[in-house]
């Protein structure tokens, strides 16, 4: 039955996540972003399916709620216009195409490199000191930088919808 479950989140997670970047349904990056809530929400899960609670309600909690309503509110200062069409240079398509590429290389070669039996015992079991520690200790500096990358997208965001007073 944890097969099913397992198959069925995975199943979601793809199938939202292709939604998000090629969206049949309409052309508005709204419809994209509950899509987004889509994914983190079938993420979320997979962690559930994992045993691990505390990061599934983080991911709910801090991506689904927090970082959607940033989403969403840069979307919405932004006043992209649905009839507006994107036009796609060959430079654009060509350096995101190589890009994919490139992931999907290296995905492939961790996966080659990869014990194909290996199931390691977990080190915590549900203990959120050790991780809060874990991140504490080590992951404080990605965790400062990204915070700071975020505040200045905002900041830009502002900046460029500013509307010129008279």
């Amino acid at each position: 039955m944890e097969n099913f479950f397992f198959y069925f989140f995975a199943a979601l997670t793809l199938i939202f996540a292709f939604l998000v970047i090629a969206n049949p349904f309409s052309n508005n990056p709204v419809t994209s972003a509950m899509f987004l809530v889509l994914t983190i929400a079938s993420l979320a899960g997979l962690f559930v399916l994992l045993h691990a609670y505390f990061l599934a309600a983080v991911q709910v909690l801090v991506y689904a709620g927090a970082v959607m309503v940033l989403f969403l509110f840069v979307i919405m200062l932004l006043d992209l216009k649905a009839e507006e069409e994107r036009h796609i240079r060959a430079f654009g398509l060509g350096a995101g195409l190589i890009s994919v590429g490139a992931i999907v290389s290296i995905f492939l070669i961790s996966l080659l490199k990869a014990p194909l039996l290996s199931n390691p015992a977990p080190i915590v079991h549900g203990d959120t000191l050790a991780l809060g520690k874990l991140l504490f200790n080590q992951y404080s500096l990605p965790f400062e930088i990204v915070s700071v990358l975020l505040l200045v997208a905002m900041i830009g965001v502002v900046l460029l919808s500013k509307k010129e007073l008279k």
